[in-house]
């Protein structure tokens, strides 16, 4: 396949603005609840304001006598075709084993978290319909409730009276001789963390709208994809394929809290079924914060064996992941994908790790933006604090005697991750540099003379990136002359119109203004796997290019025949065809002008498809540093400064990546150090809403923020990429948490876990003082 001419100014590496952007700012955008359905019927949710119940009975009469209500559905009135979510939407690990309790669209015999659905009420507004469910009377038996993951494994109430237990997966596995490396160990270095749940808070909630119309089920949804949950929707309503469509308009936001097919869109399906009317549901943010599913919420207890000379021999970690009341199809790749990564960015040449997922009567977990790489960040960046401070060693000396040297990848872990490329010693370097790292430890000895807790934390964190690792893409040259991208990766944020139209500039050798992206639409008719797990530009980016190239081949065919020239004579020259032997050429729009002239069977298509199939995982790396003080006598955190040197490969857009790292690295200071879900000792949830569930604003990051890049090219993709949009939050609440702690260690802290509001710091303070 010829390339593209040497001499043609790359797009790729360029920092060239969101193309997107101009038509969002300007209120031109269309989110789920702009799409115009004046005949739709509304949907509203009858929950449970109780976590763990009998249901006795359900009493619709007041409601259905109320105006405009056309259907009350209760899980009774389903048809028996109608199943759960799926189960197994997401691969596992071999040896991973799951429980079977998926999760019911509207709760049967019993409810399991406060927020269940137990009833749906349509009518032709809104406001009826809300009217109307309050009508709707629950007859509910209260059931003793596990409020937590630490009650789950010791208390008598079982969530599921069908199982022995509440441990809902399990799976143990690494590998080295681990009793030996402890056996031998200098220190050994005891940890336990508690790592909180998290609500995702998009700015715009969830919502669809549901319309059939005989044959063909549509659904319109605030989604990441329209791939899964098309699958899910006709696993669900046991539907063929192709008589289910799925629309996914612009979105407002998901961090991997739109990964599926919700079970309100599935209720919303089957009511649109059962009346022959377009239905609607738009979540409140009420709704969201009790329904939606919610990420992170685990607990480790860890061991590290460490040499007299500092070297890590050894590493033992017990994780327990609240599952939630039921198992979604991603549920248990969350606490997969961080018992892969507990080994971090070090040479440990021996690990054992444990993973019990146990059920709770709270809502379903699921991945929230980093999706279980923050957890395994998290506990091994505090380890190695740990093991620092007990060897008397600078955190960062520790580092650097136990990073993988870049000499040694692709590298195997002993929990078996094999990492593609890296060099995490220069990441590490040039954070240190970018935080004047010496300069602020010499700051820390004056500020510590004068009685003031101010501290340094780094970390050095891995993220894997390409989870499912196919996707597909399709390329089209119009009549016009543009050229239109299919991508099976849709976009909701990333800036996919402009670095897809990026890569496909460099292959054709056009101008980017020239191409057109559209995706989000099953219609198009790609199957494909979507975006998540930071696997678009890497997986999807590669089947766009498969797909281009494809296209060029068919360009060629025709250039051949209007030329009257030998293909193998012909070559690519930057938007054009021309012949080795002759002066002639022809342009991608006067290809494109005479095939719509032309009523040959004989020539192609001028489209490319493409499909692509990463080899393994592609492991991004960060090295982060934060500087701050601890009021003394209030408790309040004043962070000054956050540094992260990412490599993410290949950098298709700098001003986009630089983005995406800057917004993943608030959002982690989020996950430091305001944000926590609660709930009482009953199981009720006590952060229902912003007043009680804290997420940063602008005055919170008043600070110095600083965003690198430091690639090393991943030979597993032909644009040799990795992922690049989480690694703030992986990063930033290990190297934060880092930082609190070495500010607190005059006060004797060894370790506290997140948030780091002012109240928790403020009680240790006061704890160490009493």
């Amino acid at each position: 396949m010829p390339e593209p001419l040497a001499a043609a100014p790359p797009w790729v590496g360029r920092g060239l603005t969101r193309r997107e952007d101009r038509r969002l700012v300007q209120g031109q955008g269309s989110y789920l609840d702009d799409l115009d359905f004046p005949q739709a019927a509304h949907v509203v949710f009858v929950r449970s304001l109780i976590p763990h119940a009998r249901i006795r009975g359900v009493d619709c009469t007041l409601a259905r006598a109320m105006p405009g209500v056309l259907d009350i559905v209760t899980a009774a009135d389903l048809p028996d075709s109608v199943r759960p979510l799926p189960l197994r939407a997401t691969p596992l690990p071999d040896g991973f084993s799951v429980a079977d309790i998926p999760m019911p669209i509207l709760a049967r015999e019993e409810v399991r978290f406060t927020g269940e659905a137990v009833a749906a009420v349509l009518a032709e507004t809104a406001a009826q319909a809300e009217d109307a469910a309050d009508q709707v009377q629950l007859d509910l038996e209260p059931l003793p409730a596990v409020s937590g993951p630490r009650s789950a494994l010791v208390g008598e109430a079982r969530v599921h009276q069908e199982l022995a237990d509440n441990v809902v997966f399990r799976w143990h596995g690494g590998g080295g001789d681990v009793g030996a490396a402890f056996a031998k160990a200098h220190r050994v270095v005891r940890g336990r963390f508690s790592i909180p749940r998290l609500q995702a808070s998009p700015i715009e909630t969830r919502g669809c709208v549901a319309s059939f119309d005989g044959q063909l089920l549509s659904l319109w949804c605030s989604s990441q994809d329209q791939h899964r949950p098309r699958l899910q929707l006709a696993h669900v309503l046991g539907l063929d394929l192709d008589r289910v469509r799925v629309v996914v308009p612009d979105v407002g936001g998901a961090f991997g809290s739109k990964g599926g097919l919700a079970a309100e869109h599935a209720v919303a399906a089957v009511l649109a079924m059962r009346q022959g009317c377009p239905v609607k549901w738009v979540e409140t943010r009420s709704e969201n914060f009790l329904a939606a599913y919610q990420g992170r919420g685990m607990d480790a207890e860890a061991e590290l064996a460490v040499g007299d000379d500092g070297r890590l021999l050894g590493l033992r970690v017990d994780l327990v992941s609240d599952a939630g009341a039921y198992l979604l199809g991603h549920t248990a790749v969350v606490a997969a994908t961080a018992s892969g990564l507990l080994t971090g960015a070090y040479r440990i040449p021996a690990a054992d790790v444990s993973v019990l997922g146990v059920a709770t009567n709270r809502v379903p977990t699921g991945p929230y933006r980093g999706a279980g790489r923050p957890e395994a960040a998290f506990v091994i960046e505090r380890m190695v604090d740990m093991a620092a401070a007990e060897l008397g060693l600078d955190p960062v000396e520790m580092r650097r005697r136990n990073l993988v040297p870049p000499e040694a990848f692709p590298y195997r872990t002993a929990i078996g991750a094999e990492y593609d490329s890296g060099d995490y010693p220069g990441l590490l370097d040039r954070a240190l540099e970018l935080a004047d790292y010496d300069g602020e430890r010499q700051r820390q000895t004056g500020a510590r003379a004068e009685g003031r807790l101010r501290g340094v934390g780094v970390a050095v964190v891995v993220e894997s990136s390409g989870n499912s690792g196919w996707e597909t893409a399709a390329a089209r040259l119009l009549s016009d002359g543009r050229v239109l991208l299919l991508p099976g990766s849709s976009e909701h944020g990333q800036g996919h119109a402009t670095t897809f139209a990026q890569i496909a500039a460099d292959q054709l050798g056009i101008d980017p203004a020239e191409i057109d992206v559209a995706s989000g639409d099953s219609a198009q008719g790609l199957l494909g796997m979507g975006t998540f797990a930071s696997r678009s530009v890497t997986v999807g980016g590669s089947a766009l290019l498969l797909a281009l190239e494809e296209l060029q081949r068919r360009c060629l065919v025709w250039a051949a025949h209007l030329l009257d020239v030998p293909e193998e004579q012909l070559t690519w020259d930057r938007g054009s065809v021309r012949s080795h032997d002759s002066a002639a050429s022809i342009t991608l729009p006067e290809i494109a002008a005479a095939s719509a002239r032309s009523h040959s069977s004989e020539l192609p298509t001028l489209q490319g498809d493409g499909r692509f199939t990463l080899p393994g995982l592609a492991y991004s790396s960060c090295a982060c540093c934060v500087t701050l003080e601890v009021d003394p006598e209030t408790g309040a955190l004043e962070i000054e400064r956050m540094v992260a040197v990412d490599d993410a490969g290949t950098i298709i857009n700098p001003r986009l990546a630089e983005g995406q790292v800057v917004g993943s690295m608030v959002q982690g200071l989020g996950a430091a150090v305001f944000e926590e879900v609660l709930h009482d000792l009953d199981g009720q949830p006590l952060t229902e809403s912003f007043l009680s569930y804290a997420i940063p604003s602008l005055p919170d990051i008043d600070m110095a923020i600083a965003a690198e890049f430091r690639p090393t090219r991943s030979p597993l993709s032909p644009l040799g990429t990795k992922g690049v949009a989480e690694s703030g939050c992986i990063a930033v609440p290990a190297a934060l948490a880092n930082a609190v702690c070495d500010a607190l260690a005059p006060l004797g802290v060894v370790h506290a876990d997140p948030p780091y509001s002012f109240e928790r710091l403020w009680t240790l303070i006061g704890g160490e003082r009493s």
